[in-house]
């Protein structure tokens, strides 16, 4: 049982159920009652897998993860309650105070936040440079830096990084590579074949199934040796390739408590089911409107790095394929242009997130950047000329039609 289609719809449940039921039933219950107090006493302590309080275990949401975990061969996964709770806790679990962190400023907008507001505020160092620069990213980093993060296509921008160059780097430096690939999913892109560590996914995108709930996940592939982070090397000699997760798992996430709910779990394990389907109508769709665009006069420029004449689309096709995610955007000649745009859409809805059943569409200078300052829009390369769409499963002749009419 090889092939991802066949192992995504069998993957076995730890435990029978007693009806036979071929869906994981959803346990919805905050607590579990034990036959004794030394099961008690072993459960509470770790030294057993059994369940004690749903905010650190569940047997929907385990189950969801043990379905991740057999299609990336991943050595451990954590479901979180959206790719934000992912984020930070994977960071949280490596930053320390007088450490700093290695990234791009072309982040998500939260992303962007969390790092340099929030953990900043815990005496963390963000250290921003040009990823495409091999020379800047090793001049940036030290004996101090806890990881080297990225987004793998950064959004808005479209920027894509070598991640082998990247990760060569960073592991020669003792560093470990996390990544968040939201925008293409694992069975097309497979993360720890370039590097990749830590992989970071907002579930709430492709997973979850048309965008019925909010998730994230945090997937450890046991490649990195711990002895060499600072902060979790004293764990090395009791869990071994499995210190990152022990931290995450034993501390972090249970103390921040930002573990997945039962519902959610049940929601997504669905979604995953036709994941694979609807990202190929997703993805062939995006690349086939981005051609389309290309013809438009009133479109200043399209941006999608399947796009043959994209500065990345080599990369891009040597680490995604040819179909690299079903997001693109495109300029126009200015900010009231792309305000009157969006407000003459008629099939195209108006509306934030990623990889909806539906195509959205949003102008992320004034909204997900809104907050932001003119300075730090021009420094993290956010166009107010720029609209993003993200692609769904309607016909590219109505979409094209939609977008026309608007222009």
């Amino acid at each position: 049982m090889n092939s991802f289609e066949t192992q995504l719809l069998h993957t076995p449940f730890d435990k029978e159920d007693a009806y036979h039921s071929l869906s994981m039933p959803v346990y919805n219950t905050a607590a579990y009652e034990f036959d004794s107090a030394e099961a008690m006493e072993e459960a509470f302590c770790g030294r057993t897998a059994d369940h004690a309080y749903s905010r650190i275990t569940n047997p929907t949401v385990q189950y969801f993860e043990k379905r991740i975990q057999h299609l990336t061969h991943a050595l451990s996964v954590t479901a979180l309650n959206s790719g934000m709770a992912a984020i930070s806790n994977a960071l949280i679990t490596l930053a320390h105070a007088g450490g700093n962190v290695v990234t791009s400023a072309h982040l998500f907008g939260n992303t962007y936040s969390f790092l340099k507001s929030t953990l900043g505020a815990f005496g963390v160092e963000v250290r921003f440079c040009d990823l495409t620069s091999p020379d800047e990213v090793r001049a940036q980093i030290d004996e101090h830096t806890c990881a080297l993060f990225l987004e793998v296509i950064t959004n808005p921008q479209l920027e894509v990084a070598d991640l082998k160059t990247l990760s060569s780097i960073a592991h020669q430096a003792g560093v470990p590579l996390l990544a968040d690939t939201t925008v293409v999913p694992f069975h097309v892109f497979h993360a720890r074949d370039f590097g990749v560590d830590i992989e970071l996914i907002s579930s709430t995108k492709y997973i979850s199934g048309g965008a019925t709930s909010i998730g994230g996940l945090i997937i450890d592939y046991g490649t990195f040796d711990w002895s060499r982070s600072e902060k979790l090397s004293p764990m090395v000699a009791q869990f071994g390739a499995s210190a990152f997760t022990a931290k995450l798992r034993k501390e972090v996430h249970r103390n921040l408590g930002a573990y997945m709910t039962p519902q959610v779990a049940y929601m997504q394990t669905l979604g995953l089911e036709t994941m694979e389907l609807r990202y190929a109508r997703q993805a062939t769709t995006c690349l086939e409107l981005a051609r389309r665009l290309e013809t438009l006069p009133a479109i200043a420029k399209v941006n999608y790095t399947g796009l043959e004449h994209n500065p990345f689309f080599a990369l891009s096709k040597a680490q995604f394929g040819p179909l690299p995610g079903a997001m693109l955007t495109f300029d126009l000649a200015s900010r009231e242009a792309c305000f009157g745009f969006i407000n003459r859409l008629k099939l195209i809805r108006r509306a934030t997130n990623l990889f909806d059943n539906k195509t959205l569409a949003i102008h992320p200078a004034s909204t997900i950047f809104g907050t932001f300052t003119e300075e730090q829009r021009r420094s993290m390369d956010v166009d107010p000329n720029t609209i993003r769409l993200s692609i769904g499963l309607e016909s590219v002749d109505d979409l094209l039609h939609d977008i026309v009419q608007a222009l």
